[in-house]
């Protein structure tokens, strides 16, 4: 009888530390006050470097502005994507018509950053660059000048 407690002790430690390797393993999951510090650390960065220095910052993959799962894009009033942190393929195109689900987010940030504040949230289902699944996520929007940045959170 005292072995098998052993024996069931020892199990059940090796399965604690197997779950706590791998909670550790699994990338975080960014905050609401992330993503904003994000977007008003991106916004400082235009403002002093510059679009194209920003722009090149903003798609570097291994750069200041892609953490785990948060990562920074801009586009202009017309909906040209201008950076994007997780999906190259997007730079340079027009994404006014995107759709995701039942809304046309990009026609939602433009309208955030349009309005009298230029700055909120607005929810949408998007796939998830790391999980690969769709989630639901909120993005935060700023205007800066004649350009929108954002950073979303996956709940």
């Amino acid at each position: 009888m005292k072995s098998l407690f052993k024996h069931l002790m020892c199990a059940l430690l090796a399965l604690t530390l197997a779950c706590a390797a791998s909670a550790q393993d699994a990338p975080k999951r960014g905050t609401a006050d992330e993503a904003v510090a994000m977007v008003k650390k991106a916004g400082a960065y235009l403002n002093e470097n510059g679009r194209d220095k920003a722009i090149a910052a903003f798609n570097d993959p291994k750069g200041e502005f892609i953490k785990g799962d948060l990562y920074v894009f801009m586009f202009t009033f017309d909906g040209t994507a201008l950076a994007h942190g997780q999906n190259a393929k997007m730079v340079g195109k027009n994404l006014i018509d995107l759709k995701a689900g039942e809304v046309f987010p990009i026609r939602e940030f433009i309208k955030i950053a349009k309005s009298p504040a230029g700055t909120g949230w607005f929810g949408y289902k998007w796939p998830n660059s790391i999980t690969k699944a769709m989630e639901e996520k909120n993005t935060y929007i700023e205007r800066n000048g004649d350009v929108l940045i954002g950073v979303g959170t996956y709940k």
